[in-house]
């Protein structure tokens, strides 16, 4: 990603959903946003290392049972407590990782990055440390971003973020959370 034009190219290929999202922000030196991915990876909270792994490994172990139909059903309903006590745990460690000093909303995310708002305007090009907190998916995400735009509306700055440095397993889980809230909220409009 080398141009502005080509960031927001990337940026707009994803799809953005409506929907608060708390996130923590903060800015990060130069050194740290040109980082490899290995450097990037290996310097990763582990709480948000294992956060989407928990999530993949859930919903890869629940498919082949729930193909098997309704003789199974019972233990499904079984495995399907055991993941919630999990993510409950889960939540409640991600949780401890939330910065109140740092703390934003984000109005929209999607797979290739997200909208925040913020009370201040921030620099085009400027690199932050980004923490998404995805409550009804019980895990979060920890990525680099770049400011890629700047929007002033309602005395509001909305802030738009593209990433730099997310793992493919967090940018799925990301894209996987916005079409479940997408089904949600286009269930809700019946």
């Amino acid at each position: 990603m080398n141009s502005l034009e080509d960031k927001k190219q990337r940026f707009a290929s994803f799809f953005l959903i409506n929907h608060p999202t708390k996130v923590n922000i903060s800015v990060i030196d130069s050194k740290q946003a040109t980082q490899s991915m290995e450097e990037f990876e290996s310097e990763m909270p582990y709480a948000f290392r294992i956060a989407s792994e928990l999530s993949e490994i859930e919903s890869q172990a629940l498919k082949p049972l729930r193909s098997m139909g309704e003789k199974l059903e019972g233990l499904v309903n079984y495995l399907q407590l055991q993941s919630r006590k999990i993510d409950l745990m889960m939540s409640y460690i991600l949780i401890q990782q939330d910065d109140e000093n740092k703390r934003a909303e984000a109005l929209k995310f999607g797979g290739g990055g997200l909208i925040v708002s913020h009370t201040s305007p921030i620099k085009i090009g400027v690199a932050v440390e980004v923490k998404v907190f995805l409550d009804k998916e019980a895990t979060a995400i920890f990525c680099l971003a770049e400011v890629i735009d700047v929007e002033v509306i309602d005395d509001l700055y909305h802030v738009s973020y593209v990433y730099t440095h997310i793992r493919d397993q967090d940018q799925e889980l990301l894209v996987r959370a916005s079409l479940h809230l997408q089904t949600s909220q286009l269930r809700n409009n019946r």
